[in-house]
């Protein structure tokens, strides 16, 4: 297998690790300085912790999250993922109470794997989307 194609792979094994909380594998494959660049986040997500406790805040609010792929797209030490994020939001996100709601947006987010180890990360979520989903705007 090529490293491109391992890049891939430690990808989508990135974001089951993260729907299963499973921080071994967080601790092994996530550098401690990895940082996740996210504007739309009102916090710095950084290291394995940072991984852990961005699922702690997002899971709750939206247990029955699914990230379907399309594209994994790998050259020298990047990959950019296309996905999407569904989920039905029942438990409090930030202020925001349980609507009930149902999400479906769109997602890019660009790695930078080394020697099988996330060192960075940059995530654009359609944030205007999930907010009119959520009722939060028109």
């Amino acid at each position: 297998m090529s490293v491109q194609e391992q890049n891939k792979q430690t990808c989508r094994d990135y974001f089951k690790a993260f729907l299963a909380r499973d921080t071994a594998w967080m601790a092994k494959h996530i550098a401690p300085d990895f940082v996740r660049n996210d504007p739309g986040l009102p916090f710095q997500v950084k290291g394995p912790e940072g991984v852990a406790q961005l699922h702690d805040v997002l899971l709750p609010a939206f247990p029955d999250m699914k990230l379907p792929f399309f594209d994994f797209v790998a050259e020298g030490d990047k990959v950019l993922v296309r996905l999407k994020v569904q989920a039905t939001h029942t438990g409090p996100f930030g202020d925001l109470p349980a609507t009930q709601r149902k999400i479906d947006i769109d997602v890019m987010d660009l790695f930078q794997v080394q020697d099988g180890v996330l060192v960075g990360h940059w995530a654009l979520l359609d944030n205007l989307s999930m907010q009119k989903q959520l009722g939060i705007i028109s």
